[in-house]
């Protein structure tokens, strides 16, 4: 199973303040669903401002990326430049 690590604001809004959730899913677009499916609302916030991390390659389109069963999946949020 993948693992998926949330930065902490978004774990108390999204999954009540789980940081770490274990995740069978063998892409991006299925983690998302499945996620989606045990946090109502977390598709909605993760495609808001927000980057993922999969096993250390940052992808600001992940829809089509392959999670593996070690993969380790970071959500992160946008850096604003000025």
């Amino acid at each position: 199973m993948a693992t998926v690590i949330l930065q902490p604001a978004f774990a108390r809004r999204y999954t009540d303040g789980v940081i770490t959730l274990e995740v069978d899913a063998a892409d991006y677009q299925t983690l998302i669903d499945t996620l989606d499916e045990r946090y109502p609302g977390f598709a909605e916030g993760v495609a808001i401002r927000t980057a993922v991390a999969i096993d250390g390659q940052i992808y600001q389109d992940p829809l089509l990326e392959p999670i593996g069963p070690t993969s380790e999946v970071f959500f992160l949020p946008l850096l604003e430049g000025g």
